[in-house]
């Protein structure tokens, strides 16, 4: 089997070549089969989905064509919560052999069930999403994601086993200490989210390495959205290529799509999920190209199978073929989600279209925050920039000409007024998991 390409002959490329390199017509035929599969299995064993479908006329006999998915019920994160915490699951308890959530801080948790067969199909993916991400037998992968309910630290872990990479569990938590043991331990592919690998750099320096004084060649990050600005950033001050990985526990936690070093979107696992784009306000699919909600229908799931989720992320679907040779389709890189969205007089803003603008413009740390107040009847945004300690210590005046020029450009880009307020070095929290990147004070 042909597994090299590009120069990359010494690690394989492809994890299961005939899956990842299927041509689109035997795709598509598989997806249907297997959307046939998934719809009896939610209708005849998941009360929840028998009584939509029923309400809409539906058997799983109307099922004849993968266009035939709109007429399918969507289900939204309120539906586990209101079946929690097992009536969406579609196999018997005793089937269940893993059991993860959410943390529940906006509400009930959302609970996730995996049957032996979901665990294989979950650890295949993200082997194959690590291999496509470049890693393979003979690395050192320093697992940052959080272990536990949260599923990305067990998702990487299993996959990284399965390829044969050496796996360090250190999960989140006590920077100093990590970067020893990446140091000692000789890591060369790091996992974590992208907002906690930049703090990891801030702390190399503090500490007194440079790039140089590790073994790092890439990074697989994920689990909050970042920018292209943010991906050089991290590549310069890590010295490694940096990668987006997607997922979400809904549907099954990490390996659900991944970026490869061609860097021009990310290769949604096809065989194994259905995707449309939406339009996120009339639920309408969009034409092909067009930035939406992505919304996914599971097609190989077991325990706890998904018609139609609404993800709330913010993407576009790449159609042309990807000079990697797979044959998935791509999601653009994510914009934001639409519950992170902030409208402020009128006008949709994503946190990283701020992020960009300020990355892209230099001269700050890459660590902001917005908030957001209301005075009177109108919106307020405020971003807060940390500098450096030897831009701190610039004269007034050049500080003044920094502030002018990131206000200038983010008006620029949100076509909307804001302020900004640039901060001395640590004086925005860093966060060893996903970055909190908004205070909303607002009172709708």
């Amino acid at each position: 089997m042909p597994i090299s390409l590009r120069g990359r002959s010494a690690k394989r490329v492809y994890w299961n070549q005939k899956y990842e390199c299927m041509p689109r017509e035997e795709l598509r035929s598989l997806q249907l089969e297997r959307l046939k599969q998934t719809v009896e299995r939610c209708f005849y064993n998941v009360p929840h989905y028998r009584k939509r479908m029923q309400e809409l006329g539906i058997e799983p006999e109307d099922i004849q064509t993968l266009d035939d998915l709109r007429k399918l019920p969507f289900t939204v994160k309120d539906d586990l919560r209101d079946n929690y915490p097992y009536g969406m699951f579609a196999v018997p308890l005793s089937e269940v052999v893993r059991i993860h959530s959410s943390s529940g801080t906006t509400g009930k948790p959302t609970v996730v069930g995996y049957t032996r067969q979901d665990l294989h199909t979950w650890t295949e993916l993200m082997a194959r999403s690590l291999t496509c991400g470049g890693a393979g037998k003979g690395d050192v992968i320093h697992n940052a994601y959080g272990y536990g309910l949260f599923t990305g630290g067990l998702g990487v872990h299993y996959g990284a086993e399965k390829i044969g990479a050496s796996v360090i569990p250190i999960s989140g938590g006590n920077t100093k200490r990590q970067i020893m043991i990446m140091k000692d331990y000789g890591s060369t592919v790091l996992t974590c989210t992208p907002s906690y690998a930049l703090y990891i750099a801030e702390v190399m320096r503090e500490m007194g390495y440079t790039k140089e004084d590790f073994k790092l060649k890439c990074g697989i990050f994920g689990a909050e959205p970042w920018s292209d600005n943010m991906r050089r950033e991290i590549e310069d001050k890590l010295g490694i290529m940096a990668l987006d990985i997607y997922g979400l526990s809904e549907i099954i936690g990490p390996g659900v799509a991944m970026e490869c070093p061609e860097k021009q979107g990310l290769h949604i696992w096809e065989d194994h999920f259905l995707v449309e784009i939406i339009d996120p306000d009339t639920g309408e699919p969009l034409p092909p190209g067009e930035t939406g909600e992505l919304v996914i229908t599971s097609l190989t799931k077991e325990a706890l199978p998904m018609i139609r989720y609404r993800t709330r992320d913010i993407t576009h679907l790449i159609e042309e073929p990807c000079p990697c040779g797979r044959t998935h389709r791509r999601l653009y890189r994510f914009s934001g989600r639409t519950d992170d969205m902030l409208i402020i007089r009128g006008v949709n803003v994503f946190p990283s279209q701020i992020e960009s603008v300020l990355l892209e413009i230099g001269q700050t740390e890459p660590h902001y925050q917005l908030i957001v107040d209301r005075e009177g009847t109108l919106d307020i945004l405020e971003v807060w920039v940390e500098v450096s300690a030897d831009k701190f210590s610039d004269e007034v005046k050049e500080l003044e000409k920094l502030e002018r020029t990131i206000r200038a450009n983010i008006e620029s880009t949100l076509g909307i007024s804001v302020k900004v307020k640039l901060v001395e070095p640590k004086t925005i929290q860093r966060s060893e998991g996903k970055a909190k990147r908004v205070i909303d004070k607002r009172k709708i």
